[in-house]
């Protein structure tokens, strides 16, 4: 009798607890829009700081040319593109390489 005790007081304290985990999850900002947010405030320095920024990108995807890196402008998704297209990468791949190498530079900053 006590281990159904047990398991019914458990139970009861779960499922008071449920609607406030869910309601917390939902109002809370998602892992993936924080990332976002993260990520184009992150782009918005690049673009301010874009000539020093050239440098850092020349320097660690060497087949990009000067006409690339003026085509790109500090844009993000015009140096995936370009990622992409110089080193015969999945747009996954580069987006990675990208996510990356922002997060390192961001912290150098």
């Amino acid at each position: 009798m006590r281990p159904i005790a047990i398991l019914a007081a458990c139970a009861a304290l779960a499922i008071g607890t449920l609607p406030t985990i869910v309601h917390a999850q939902a109002t809370g900002p998602s892992k993936s829009q924080t990332s976002q947010t993260d990520a184009k405030s992150i782009w918005e320095k690049f673009q301010g700081s874009w000539k020093q920024t050239k440098g850092a990108v020349k320097e660690q995807w060497g087949k990009l040319t000067d006409d690339d890196l003026l085509e790109i402008e500090g844009r993000r998704d015009q140096l995936v593109g370009k990622i992409q297209t110089r080193y015969g990468i999945s747009k996954e791949d580069a987006e990675a390489q990208v996510g990356t190498w922002e997060q390192k530079r961001y912290r150098d900053m």
